[in-house]
């Protein structure tokens, strides 16, 4: 009889085995749901958009709601507000008296011009006065004189007149008891009527002269006011010969050399008044319209910053920016210098409780009209309305709700398609 292997044979248990293999396919199974989980979505996401952009080409923001504040952002100068410039009064050689950064005081000597000219004819110019006060104090004492003599005149015809009125009544009289004859008493009459005469015009002519001296010490009063006139301005074309500082300051500038001979009206230096300093910026004129004078700002350098205020927009446009002016609101820093470099901000417009978006290409894209949201990967075309824009944000008015995203990257890549697919 063959013997067999029955022996050493060892009966295996098949439960785990299968067990195994249910787990295998369960996972396999699992994996391929979930695949079709994901993939289908996806694919129906793809198969709805008319273009697909890798993600990584765009940039989004979210919605938010909050205040909106309208600015912008410049680095401006320091200037001077007041640097006053100081010219020539005449002819003549220029003695300075300071240099350029020395620091001086309202009222300070800061040249001299030594003009011979200006000088000579002042100097004529009081002579003549002083000739025609003279004369002016002689026309008085003639016009006192005359009015004495005048008055001799008139005294001298009253007198007549009152021994011819009393010679008169003692001739009616003795005609009347006989003892003078009529010849006699017409006479005495008659010298009477001519001693009224001669008085009456001797009061006359005394008015008439009295009058006619006033009117020539009147014109030698005129010629003297006149000469005064001329000597005044020669003073003070004089005394504009030293040229003195009309702030407290810096010397900023000098334009002559020291004993140059200048003209009239050349500029010799500039005083730079270091109380009154502003900030000189250029802003891109897309916000020129907006700016406006009285509109508050930020001045900043280093780590301080500073309040300021608007005071003057100009009128024009060079080289596409708008020259604005930004003055300190209260004292000005000591330790500011002209032609410095600082920070300005200038805040244009405050709106509370907006919804805003970050700011970026998208608005010059769709003209601030139309904007791509994303949902579910697919950025869909939306219209929209934006309001105010400022340097970080802009304000969306309609077509937006808070928590959305959009692309604020350049959708010119996007063709204007409705829907776009965002792959990974």
């Amino acid at each position: 009889m063959i013997r067999d292997t029955s022996a050493q044979d060892l009966v295996v248990d098949a439960g785990p085995a299968r067990r195994r293999k249910i787990k295998t396919f369960s996972l396999i199974g699992g994996a391929l749901a979930l695949l079709l989980t994901v993939a289908v979505p996806a694919y129906n996401r793809w198969a709805r958009s008319e273009i697909a952009i890798p993600l990584d080409r765009v940039r989004m923001a979210t919605v938010e709601r909050g205040d909106f504040v309208r600015e912008v952002g410049v680095t401006g100068r320091v200037v001077a507000a007041v640097a006053p410039t100081l010219y020539a009064a005449a002819l003549g050689s220029v003695t300075l008296e300071v240099q350029a950064g020395d620091n001086v005081e309202q009222g300070q000597v800061l040249a001299r011009i030594d003009s011979p000219d200006v000088i000579n004819e002042l100097d004529r110019a009081r002579a003549n006065l002083e000739s025609l006060t003279v004369a002016w104090e002689r026309q008085k004492i003639e016009t006192r004189s005359a009015q004495l003599q005048n008055q001799q005149a008139v005294d001298l015809a009253k007198v007549r007149l009152d021994a011819a009125q009393r010679e008169a009544e003692r001739a009616t009289l003795s005609h009347e008891k006989g003892v003078m004859s009529r010849q006699e008493m017409e006479k005495a009459l008659d010298e009477k009527a001519m001693a009224d005469v001669e008085y009456k015009h001797a009061v006359e002519n005394a008015s008439l002269a009295k009058d006619s001296l006033a009117f020539e010490l009147r014109t030698a009063k005129l010629e003297v006011d006149q000469q005064q006139l001329v000597v005044d301005n020669l003073q003070r074309r004089s005394d504009e010969l030293i040229i003195r500082s009309p702030v407290n300051g810096m010397i900023g500038n000098v334009a002559v050399e020291q004993k140059a001979t200048v003209a009239a009206n050349t500029p010799l230096l500039t005083v730079v008044d270091l109380s009154a300093l502003e900030v000189e910026a250029q802003i891109p004129e897309s916000y020129a319209d907006a700016l406006g004078l009285g509109m508050p700002g930020e001045i900043s350098y280093g780590s301080s910053t500073y309040q300021g205020i608007v005071t003057a927009v100009s009128p024009e446009v060079h080289n596409s920016q708008v020259t604005t002016r930004v003055r300190f609101d209260g004292d000005v820093p000591q330790d500011l210098r002209q032609n410095q470099r600082v920070s300005v901000r200038i805040v244009m417009e405050v709106k509370e409780d907006v919804l805003t978006v970050q700011r970026g290409p998208f608005l010059d894209s769709g003209s601030g009209r139309m904007a791509y949201v994303v949902r579910d990967g697919l950025a869909i075309r939306t219209p929209i309305q934006a309001g105010s824009a400022s340097v970080n944000e802009v304000e969306i008015v309609s077509g937006l709700q808070a928590g959305d995203r959009v692309v604020i990257s350049s959708t010119d890549v996007f063709k204007n398609a409705e829907s776009v697919y965002l792959s990974d």
